[in-house]
This record gives structure tokens, C-alpha cells and sequence, in this order.
């Protein structure tokens, strides 16, 4: 039964009460799983969603399925030369934008159904909040709903988190991946402000559309958390795609430029070129008071420490000088500050936990430190019969694991003798869908060795396999981390074309305890590049 529709909303012709035996908050993965069981063991339950676009949660609206199959298009118009030109990139990306709006309106359609359509199920659109321990008032666009429900269940996902900047709210042209990933006209520049893994998909997206892409890293470490060699491999290839990076700059502020784009100020440590006044000291459109390298050739867009000789940057040298108690000290290094011109600016620097107006106070229910929703391996909030499932209980944002929590929050209510936790879960593979796809699962060689294991690192160039070659993506590389005296499998980190599906083969070998012999030994098919582990564990 449903309340509302995808074209419009209604209250229900009865009542603005419910009393039903399960309240779900948040159409996501997890939630939308758990519906379906509990309406098939014959519970009643309601379903309440803030907005008619997010049925099915955000993976299959602004997630990872319309990001992949904007990435396809891109990946496509690379490999066309569609991107070469400013009309046929306009082209390839009007055309991707319709394929993707239309891939994500089926799909919504079709997880509005599978819950809508069934009796025992009641999907309200409208924003919910708490009122009570069991009590839940919703509001819908024709007024509010109440809902008592003897378990309540929160799944409301995790929202883009924004920095502190002047401006970033207010400047037109300025995005986080939501709304970039549905313009109707291709940026012909991008700024992506945050390099972490979303920031960098999008930065290799665009690059294969065609646009100029210049990614801001607060820091000066490109992907501190991944193994060196991994980490230069990847960003070789973003550069290699056109993509420029700017490490250690720190965005002072954002404003409309005098052409209609966006214009950062953006701080930058350790380097001595460029003016060193503010943005906002000379008027928008001025050209040489500040170093324009948005999209540009210009040596400042590379730069970092360790920087080689290739990478065409010039670093201040850090000074030291006596402290009052004779020690020597650190100055501030150097800094310049650069005034950068864009067609569009990606906030890309993470995502919260989405708990906003749900008022969980009313119910009992604490937040983490993080400000996730406080909850035990089994789930279980700090409020009595309440469960939080997904990117909101602070786990790792993925929508398997948002599945994965479905199954913990399932095993509690279906009378098992031993429910599923938390802490039964292994090794969550991960993959990023760069042009060429970096998947890992398990420990790197940097996290193996602060472990203090005793290890061995297993390598192999892609190019050395078979069907890369065939394929034409020779690119990346493999590698592993297996225990010394005993062959287990400690971690895989494939920088490869297919990775995001082989690296599912490494997992199943770690969950069922295989040593690396398994996989060295194990038949494949021919050519594949699953084959390739044969060699990367021998």
C-alpha cells in the first residue's frame, strides 16, 4: 500500500495515524531489504523517504550506479575521440547525462514498486523526525503523519560534508557530486576540491569527457592511507589523463568570477612563486596579479616535497632559527596564494552521517563523537528496539555494507540461535573507477608493517598479462601482502582493468582462510584477468 506515488503525494484517506509493526526511515539498501522480509514474514511496515527522487537510496540515484554509467560514457568517449573537440565533447556529454537519467528513473521506479506494491508495506514521502521512543511524526507536502511503530528502524544515509569556506554555499557554479553529476552543459574546467577516491572518479570522469581538471589537496600526501608505489601509480595516471594537481593548498575563500564561472582564492605552502595578495584585493577578470592554472600548462599546478624533476615545481626551502630556549625551530614555510578561474568547483571532501532534523533525542538514541548514530555489533542504538542501518551508523559507506548491516539487523528478528554481528564481517573489499580501476581488500604493505607481521609483498605488472594486453589496457599493477610462514593472505591491491571484479576472487580466498597457494595453483579460464593471480602469488 502507498501513500504517495513517484508523481504525487496524498495522505491516507483514513487517518494521519499509523500504527504499524516496523517504521523504516530512509528508502536505502539496507532499509528497503529489510521491508521486503519483514512484508514477506508478514509484519506490517512503513517506509518513510524524505524525497520522491531517493526511492531505492542513494547508490542507484546519486551514487555509485549513475557515477559508473556517466563513467562508461566517458570512458567511451575517450576511446571514440569523441572528446577531442569542443562540440563533439558537448555531444558524448549531453548524451551521457540522458543515458544516466534515464538508467536512474527506471531503476527508482522499480524500487518504488517492489515495496509500494505490496499490502503490507506503506511508503510515506515526507521528512521524519522523532517524537517519542516509538513515535514518529512525518512531514508530508499535505500535512503530517504520525506513526507509532514497535521497532523503528534508521537508514537515512550519510550527506556531503561541506567545508567551512566563504562562499561555498552561496557561489553559483559550485557543486558536490549530486549536482555535477546532472548538468545539462559540460564544464570546460573543473576544480575538485578534496582528493580522496570520490574526487579523484570524478576527476578522471571529466578528464575523459575532455574538461581541464585541477584537483586542491589540503595536504601534501597524495592518499596517505595507500602504499607509496600504489598511490604514484595512480596519480601517473590521472596526470597521464590530463588531470593537474595542486598539493598543500588550503581554499581561502570562493565567488562568482566576472565571466560567469567560479574563482577561488586558494592558498598554497611551500611554494615561493605567485602573488601573494588576496583574490578579492584585485578586480574579478584582472590577469596577472594572480596565476590563472585551471586547465593550464603553468609549472605551478604540480607541487609537493618530494616533488621530482618532472613535476616542474619550485619549493620554498623551511627555515629554522633559535627559539627563546636556545632549540632550534621551525618557521612557517612559504606561501603563495593563486586566484584560480572555473567553469564549475566539486566539493568532494567527504560525507557525513544524514541525521539532521530526526530530533533522536526524543527517542533516546546518542551520536558518536563523529556524530554517527551510536550503535553495538548488533546494531542496536542506545534506545531500546531502535537500529541503524547503513552510511548513518558510521560504518564504511558502501552500499554492500549498508546490505551487509541488513543481514546483522535480519538475523535479530528471524529467531536465530545466533545472530549475525558486526564483528563477523570480513574483509570489505573496496574499488575506485578510475580509468583504470584500483580495487584492494585486507591489509597494504603500510598497515601490514606498522602490524609488525612478518610478510611478504607479491608484484606484477599488468602488462605482463595477457588479456590486458588484448584489451589494450596494459596499465597498473598488482600486488599483495601474504604472511611468511604461513601463506595467508594478508591483502591485494589491484590497480587493473577488471580489478573491481577479481579482487572479489582474493576476497573469498581470505574469508575462507585459503593460503596464497590456492590462488597460484587455481585453474582459469584463458584469457582472462583473473588468470593473472596464477603469477602474482607464485
Amino acid at each position: 500500500m502507498s501513500i504517495s506515488t513517484p508523481n504525487a503525494i496524498s495522505t491516507p484517506n483514513t487517518s494521519p495515524t499509523i500504527t504499524t509493526d516496523a517504521l523504516i526511515i530512509g528508502f536505502g539498501k539496507g532499509g528497503k531489504t529489510l521491508a521486503a522480509k519483514l512484508s514477506a514474514a508478514g509484519r506490517k511496515v512503513v517506509v518513510a523517504e524524505a524525497s520522491a527522487d531517493m526511492y531505492g537510496g542513494t547508490c542507484i540515484n546519486i551514487g555509485c550506479l549513475p557515477s559508473k554509467s556517466l563513467i562508461l560514457s566517458a570512458e567511451q568517449a575517450r576511446r571514440d575521440g569523441a572528446n577531442s573537440t569542443p562540440e563533439t565533447r558537448e555531444a558524448a556529454f549531453e548524451a551521457a547525462i540522458k543515458e544516466k537519467r534515464r538508467v536512474t528513473s527506471m531503476l527508482r521506479d522499480k524500487n518504488y514498486h517492489k515495496l509500494a506494491d505490496q499490502d503490507n508495506i506503506t511508503v510515506i514521502t515526507g521528512r521524519a523526525h522523532f517524537t517519542g521512543p516509538h513515535s514518529v511524526e512525518i512531514a508530508t507536502a499535505e500535512g503530517p503523519v504520525a506513526v507509532t511503530a514497535s521497532k523503528i528502524f534508521i537508514n537515512t544515509g550519510a550527506t556531503p560534508r561541506i567545508p567551512d569556506i566563504p562562499g561555498i554555499r552561496t557561489t553559483p557554479g559550485v557543486y558536490t557530486s549530486t549536482g555535477l553529476m546532472d548538468l545539462d552543459d559540460m564544464p570546460q574546467r573543473l576544480v575538485i576540491i578534496g582528493s580522496g577516491f570520490i574526487g579523484l572518479e570524478f576527476a578522471s570522469m571529466f578528464a575523459d569527457f575532455g574538461t581541464a581538471v585541477t584537483v586542491l589537496q589540503h595536504n601534501a600526501e597524495f592518499l596517505p592511507r595507500e602504499d607509496a608505489d600504489v598511490a604514484a601509480a595512480i596519480r601517473a595516471q590521472l596526470e597521464a589523463q590530463g588531470v593537474k594537481f595542486l598539493f598543500n593548498a588550503d581554499t581561502k575563500a570562493i565567488a562568482p568570477a566576472a565571466d560567469g564561472g567560479v574563482r577561488l582564492s586558494v592558498a598554497v605552502k611551500g611554494m615561493t612563486r605567485g602573488a601573494s595578495q588576496a583574490c578579492d584585493s584585485t578586480p574579478a577578470g584582472t590577469g596577472n596579479a594572480h596565476t590563472d592554472i585551471t586547465g593550464a600548462t603553468d609549472t605551478t599546478t604540480t607541487t609537493s616535497p618530494t616533488s621530482n624533476p618532472t613535476d616542474h615545481a619550485t619549493m620554498s626551502h623551511v627555515q629554522t632559527k633559535p627559539s627563546d630556549d636556545g632549540e632550534p625551530r621551525f618557521a612557517e614555510p612559504a606561501e603563495a596564494r593563486f586566484c584560480l578561474t572555473t567553469d564549475a568547483v566539486l566539493v568532494a571532501t567527504g560525507r557525513t552521517p544524514n541525521v539532521e532534523g530526526l530530533h533522536l533525542e526524543a527517542a533516546g538514541v546518542e551520536l558518536t563523537e563523529r556524530g554517527a548514530v551510536k550503535v553495538d555489533e548488533l546494531l542496536r542504538t542506545t534506545a531500546a528496539d531502535i537500529w541503524a542501518l547503513g552510511d548513518v551508523n558510521g560504518g564504511p559507506q558502501h552500499t554492500y555494507i549498508s546490505l551487509e548491516d541488513y543481514r546483522v539487523v535480519w538475523s535479530q528478528l528471524n529467531g536465530s540461535d545466533r545472530p549475525y554481528t558486526v564483528k563477523d564481517r570480513k574483509h570489505v573489499p573496496s574499488s575506485t573507477f578510475l580509468a583504470t580501476p584500483y580495487s584492494r581488500v585486507g591489509l597494504n604493505e603500510r598497515e601490514a608493517k606498522a602490524a609488525g607481521l612478518d610478510y611478504v609483498v607479491k608484484r606484477l605488472p599488468v602488462a605482463a598479462v595477457p588479456k590486458a594486453q588484448v584489451m589494450r589496457r596494459p596499465d597498473g599493477l598488482m600486488k599483495a601482502i601474504v604472511e611468511r610462514n604461513t601463506g595467508r593472505i594478508l591483502g591485494a591491491m589491484l590497480l587493473s582493468v577488471e580489478s573491481h571484479e577479481v579482487i572479489n576472487i582474493v576476497k573469498l580466498a581470505m574469508d575462507l582462510d585459503a593460503p596464497a597457494s590456492t590462488l597460484r595453483d587455481m585453474v582459469f579460464t584463458h584469457p582472462t584477468i583473473a588468470e593473472a593471480l596464477n603469477d602474482l602469488f607464485a
